[in-house]
Order: C-alpha cells, then structure tokens, then sequence
C-alpha cells in the first residue's frame, strides 16, 4: 500500500459527513436501491422503485453524488440517438471510491497489504495451503453464524457477508468483493483466498439446497473473481482470475 493510501485510509470529515447521509431513512432506501441495480439508473426509475416524488428523487440523489457516495453522468435512456432522440437525462451509480469511518484511526488496510506481501514471498503468489484451510473454515463459520439463512441460504449468508450477490438462471454473481483494495497488488492471493471462503461458505451451509453450485474464479470487470454456477455449467472451460 502507498504512502497516499495510507493516508485516504484515515477518517476525514468528509466521510463522517457522507456516512451521516444515509442515516436519512428514505435516502438510504435510495441508495441502497441504486447499489442493487448494478448500473446507472435515471431519477425516474429511482423515484419509482422507491416510492417518492420525481423532485425529491432527485434531490436525494444529488446530495449522494456532492458526498461522493454516488456518480453522476449523462446518458439517453431511450436508446435513440440523432435528431429527435431527446436530451440524455442524468444517471447514477455507486461511486467507485472507498469510504471508512474509523474513530479512533485504524489502518486495517495497511496490516492486510504487509500480510499479503509476505505470504506472497513465501511461494509463488498463490496462497499456501495453511491460509487455503484458513479461508475455508472461516466461510463454514460464516455459514453457521447465519442460522438457517432463510429461503435462499447461499444468497444470504453471501449478502451478509458483504458480497452483494444477484442471480440469473444460471449464476450467482458478486458485485462487491470484501477484499478489493489488495486485488490490484496481490490478485492470485487474493482470488485463491475468495474461493477457499466461498467453497467454505457453501460447505457449511445446512441442508441441500444449493448442493448444485460449486464457486469457480472467472475475472469479470465490476465483479468479484468467484462466480458461483450450477454444477452442469461448470464443466464448461472458463478463464482463470
């Protein structure tokens, strides 16, 4: 990590200010709203899903944006484009930066990068088999914490573990990985981490139900590298992280 990642990991007023926004019962409901679509959505669509007026929508959404929390482009939601297609209306989408309040400062970032830079001195980049089983019993704790995890135990035990899952016929796919601000520096680390924890996750989940799915490593911009599919999808050859 460097010297100027060191220094962001400490609170500023400014992140207190942004995380204070969301105490705001009906802006949160809108952000967490525009998290979950997992692309840019216009104040229409979000007015809406949420059940507000237009104006108020807006409104909200632009006091996100000013806090960093959201960002803001233009783009034409009906598709058309030329003479006649109408001026691009104003979209948003999670803001890509990181914000933390530590009170007092902890640099818990800092810790993690020295520890990934060692581990990937020990061999060749890949995690050893100590941290494998590590990662791994620490997704079956995970698991067992979450209790019968409701009607979809995979899904909620993965929510609540930071992931933000959504799924298709197909996959479940995370939008956010818990460990994104190593990836850049120490990825086989990291992504061979992801998937111990996910394979524990999904080993100790009580019951059946999602016996189907077997976690895999597959790189997709704006994903998480593990990719949960059913077992007759995952015979197919995908890329490696």
């Amino acid at each position: 990590m460097t010297e100027t990642a060191v220094a962001e990991a400490r609170t500023t007023p400014d992140d207190v200010a942004a995380v204070a926004l969301l105490d705001e019962p009906v802006r949160r409901r809108l952000y967490e709203w525009v998290v979950r679509q997992g692309k840019p959505v216009g104040r229409e669509e979000a007015a809406r899903a949420v059940g507000i007026a237009r104006p108020l929508a807006a409104f909200h959404l632009d006091r996100l944006t000013e806090a960093g929390l959201l960002e803001a482009s233009y783009h034409r939601l009906t598709g058309r484009t030329g003479p006649g297609a109408g001026r691009p209306a104003r979209v948003y989408r999670r803001a890509e930066r990181d914000i933390a309040v530590n009170l007092p400062p902890r640099h818990y970032e800092l810790a993690a990068d020295l520890f990934a830079a060692a581990l990937q001195r020990l061999g060749d980049g890949s995690p050893p088999d100590e941290l494998v089983a590590a990662a791994h019993d620490a997704g079956v704790r995970l698991s067992a914490s979450a209790g019968g995890a409701g009607d979809a135990p995979l899904l909620n035990v993965l929510e609540r573990a930071g992931y933000e899952p959504i799924e298709d016929e197909s996959a479940i796919r995370l939008r956010n990985c818990p460990f994104d601000a190593l990836v850049d520096e120490h990825r086989p680390l990291v992504c061979g981490t992801n998937l111990s924890l996910a394979q524990g996750i999904l080993d100790g989940l009580p019951g059946d139900r999602d016996a189907d799915y077997q976690p895999h490593l597959e790189q997709q911009e704006g994903y998480c590298c593990v990719v949960f599919t059913r077992e007759e999808e995952h015979g197919a050859s995908r890329p490696a992280c």
